[in-house]
C-alpha cells in the first residue's frame, strides 16, 4: 500500500440500494476510529431529476452512479482498512499490481472529480424524458386536445417536444410541453 499524504478522491463500490446505509456506517466508523484527519468526506453522487407522471412535474433525487460512493481521503494502510472493512463496502475501484497481492485503489483525476461535483451541485434539475422519437401520443391540453400524433423531435432542456399532427390529410408540426401529451 502506498503512503501518499495527498488528499484524493476514490470510488468505493457498495451493495446497490445500500449506499445511504454504507455512508452512515462509514461516517460512524471514521468518528469512532478517530480518522477524521484521513477520511474527510463521503459523498453519494445524486442529482435532482424532473419526472412527469400523471400530468404533474415532480423533482426526484436520482443516484448518478448506483452502487458507488466517493470518498475523499489520504490513502494509507489505516484509512484503506477503515473504508474497506465498513459493512456494505465490497471494494475500492482499483487496478491490479504485480508487486502487491492486494489491488491498489485508483484515485480519480481532478478533472473527473470536478465534473462529478459540478453535476451533483447543479441547481437546475435534469428533465427525465418519458418519450421517444416516433412514439404515438395523444394531446391532452391546449387547442389540439384529443388529437393524435407522433413525436418528431425532443427538446429535454426546455421540457418540450415537436409532434406531427395530421390536419386535413397533411402532417403539421406542433411544439408542445411534456405536460400536454400522453402516450397513446
Amino acid at each position: 500500500m502506498t503512503t501518499e499524504t495527498e488528499v484524493r478522491w476514490y470510488i468505493v463500490h457498495a451493495y446497490s440500494g445500500q449506499e445511504e446505509r454504507v455512508k452512515q456506517n462509514l461516517e460512524l466508523r471514521v468518528a469512532t476510529m478517530d480518522v477524521e484527519h484521513k477520511i474527510l468526506k463521503v459523498v453519494i453522487p445524486t442529482e435532482d431529476e424532473v419526472e412527469i407522471k400523471g400530468g404533474r412535474r415532480k423533482s426526484v433525487p436520482r443516484k448518478v452512479f448506483p452502487g458507488y460512493l466517493l470518498v475523499q481521503m489520504k490513502m494509507d494502510d489505516e484509512s484503506w482498512y477503515v473504508v474497506r472493512n465498513t459493512p456494505g463496502v465490497t471494494a475500492f475501484v482499483s487496478a491490479e499490481d504485480e508487486t502487491d497481492a492486494r489491488p491498489k485503489p485508483v484515485p480519480l483525476e481532478q478533472h473527473e472529480v470536478d465534473a462529478i461535483l459540478k453535476r451533483i451541485e447543479s441547481d437546475e434539475p435534469r428533465v427525465r424524458v418519458g418519450f421517444t422519437v416516433g412514439q404515438n401520443i395523444r394531446i391532452t391540453d391546449g387547442p389540439f386536445v384529443d388529437f393524435m400524433g407522433y413525436v418528431d423531435e425532443l427538446y429535454p432542456d426546455r421540457a418540450k417536444l415537436r409532434v406531427l399532427v395530421s390536419f386535413f390529410g397533411r402532417e403539421t408540426p406542433v411544439e408542445l410541453d411534456f405536460l400536454q401529451v400522453e402516450r397513446a
